[in-house]
């Protein structure tokens, strides 16, 4: 595991320092992805450089499996570092060695004996399914393809951290959902934590266990993934899942907007909610899915000649957050009203 205790790092000194990150405090478990997410400007490249000791932390601690790497100097840090495996936006692969040699060259660097280098990349390769293209140079390969040797060189000195930076960014789609599947697969099979730093909110409900927002050098809201966007008062859970274009109601239907908050919300809520209202409930809209197993939500309604507070009441029996969505003048009379 590893945890980031009052970590600030800042540049320059005195009243012209910069603080890039203020005292982050969070931890990432065995068997968890944490992701944090945050617009340009952020903080998060300077958090994952941090991380992986790349820029020395100006105070507060990096502790993995219960080690400051903080307190560590220069040959004891070197050793450390593999611990901590780190996966780029770029591959960062060696244009003139194959899959094979790119994965390799730790190993090499380490002056591994050849048998060993051989069985050890062989066996990470097929772990992440690119066996048979062991002998291919970076430009014979996909871009999910290149990000997986990425992937396998970054597990070769066998890290029980993983920092993923910016590692499906530029990836297509079918390849950003190829990397997140091997993700989760070896963070159970290896038993990794993994830090997941990105700005793509869709790839963070793919993969996160844990999310937490960084906004100018400061972790805002955190939380765990299904509770945030269960959450209708969460900004950031409203981020994860943005409310997208629905369908116009008939005449005399009131808009609501409403949210999975439970559980066990009824598959046929539309059907249920309509008969304790006894009255018509229109889906205009909706996104509903699962995360880790567990189905969230959220839906847009058209609901006739109800008060907002017995249909809040219905919605709630069912597990269910719902608000009327705001009114919007379409005529010179209804601002004047």
């Amino acid at each position: 595991m590893i945890r980031i205790e009052k970590l600030t790092k800042s540049y320059g000194e005195g009243e012209h320092a910069t603080v890039v990150l203020d005292r982050l405090d969070f931890g990432v478990d065995s068997r968890e992805i944490y992701a944090v997410v945050g617009a340009s400007g952020a903080g998060k490249s300077t958090l994952a450089q941090c991380v992986n000791l790349l820029e020395r932390p100006t105070s507060g601690s990096i502790v993995v499996n219960g080690e400051n790497l903080s307190d560590l100097n220069e040959n004891q840090l070197r050793i450390a570092r593999r611990r901590i495996g780190t996966i780029f936006q770029s591959d960062g692969l060696f244009s003139r060695r194959t899959a094979f040699d790119n994965v390799a060259l730790p190993l090499e660097y380490l002056g591994v004996t050849r048998a060993d280098v051989r069985r050890r990349v062989a066996e990470l390769l097929d772990r992440v399914h690119l066996g048979d293209l062991a002998r291919r140079y970076p430009h014979e390969l996909s871009g999910g393809q290149r990000q997986r040797v990425g992937i396998a060189r970054a597990l070769v000195l066998r890290p029980s951290v993983l920092l993923s930076d910016e590692a499906t960014s530029g990836l297509d789609p079918e390849s950003t959902a190829s990397v997140v599947r091997l993700l989760k697969e070896l963070r159970d099979d290896l038993d990794l934590s993994i830090l997941f730093i990105t700005h793509e909110m869709d790839t963070v409900l793919q993969v996160a266990d844990s999310v937490a927002k960084l906004d100018r050098g400061h972790i805002v809201e955190s939380g765990r993934l299904v509770d945030l966007v269960r959450d209708a008062g969460s900004e950031l859970g409203q981020a994860l899942r943005p409310r997208r274009d629905f369908a116009e109601p008939d005449a005399g239907q009131a808009v609501w907007f409403v949210s999975y908050t439970t559980a066990d919300v009824p598959l046929q809520w539309v059907s249920q909610l309509s008969a304790r209202l006894g009255s018509e409930v229109a889906l205009l809209g909706a996104s509903i899915e699962s995360i880790n197993g567990v189905r969230v939500g959220h839906a847009t309604i058209g609901v006739a000649g109800k008060s907002a507070p017995g249909v809040s009441s219905a919605l709630a029996g069912l597990g269910l957050h719902g608000h009327p969505a705001p009114v919007v003048a379409t005529s010179l009379e209804d601002v004047a009203a």
